[in-house]
């Protein structure tokens, strides 16, 4: 177990990174202004998952066959970058799932909305490379097992993020409801939607391991 004030040191640390912009912030800003708060919410949650296993591959060594094979790490890297070029495009031709925050009270609605949330997060090689290269910082060899050190480091900022992430959702949610008053904007809504998920799929594509 971690001491006390490695805890500390490590939470500030985590604060800080988790203020920073980043792709998760956007598709759950995105989520949050185009269906609503609670999809914005449960898209959180879906992505905080997939920081769970992010956290979980890097205490059982597996993030480390990212870092050392650069064809894996293209592999994952383009099924990410197809899930969201796919969500681009669902979002422009099918309307059904731009706006309608009342529809999404239905169970299967939200767990396609988890889905979507934990496969954005799982397919993101940086972030497992970002878990293998931070976590570790902050292990301390004479306080037992890393794995479990890393594994509680890992539950603490997936605590932490989820937090930040339902301070952006609950912000998209009322950015999303001044946007539906107003009809012209709101007509328009599934193009900028589908265009923010198509530009995340490109440069998840572009980018490279740095």
């Amino acid at each position: 177990m971690p001491e006390p004030h490695s805890i500390a040191l490590f939470a500030l640390a985590a604060l800080v990174l988790l203020l920073a912009p980043g792709p998760n912030f956007v598709y759950i800003l995105t989520r949050s202004i185009s269906q609503g708060p609670r999809a914005g919410v449960i898209s959180a949650l879906g992505v905080e998952l997939g920081t769970l296993v992010h956290v979980g591959a890097a205490a059982v060594g597996l993030s480390s066959l990212l870092a050392a094979s650069a064809p894996a790490f293209d592999i994952v890297r383009y099924i990410g970058a197809a899930y969201l070029i796919y969500l681009g495009i669902r979002a422009i031709w099918g309307r059904e799932d731009i706006g309608l925050e009342p529809t999404e009270a239905s169970p299967r609605a939200g767990l396609r909305l988890l889905r979507d949330g934990v496969l954005v997060n799982v397919f993101n090689p940086k972030v497992a490379l970002f878990f293998l290269a931070f976590l570790p910082q902050f292990v301390d060899p004479a306080q037992g097992s890393a794995a479990g050190q890393i594994l509680v480091f890992g539950a603490l900022m997936a605590a932490m993020g989820l937090c930040v992430d339902l301070a952006f959702a609950l912000g998209g949610g009322r950015v999303g409801r001044w946007l539906r008053r107003h009809p012209v904007v709101a007509a328009r809504q599934h193009y900028a939607v589908g265009g923010v998920y198509l530009s995340m799929g490109a440069a998840a594509a572009l980018s490279g391991r740095d």
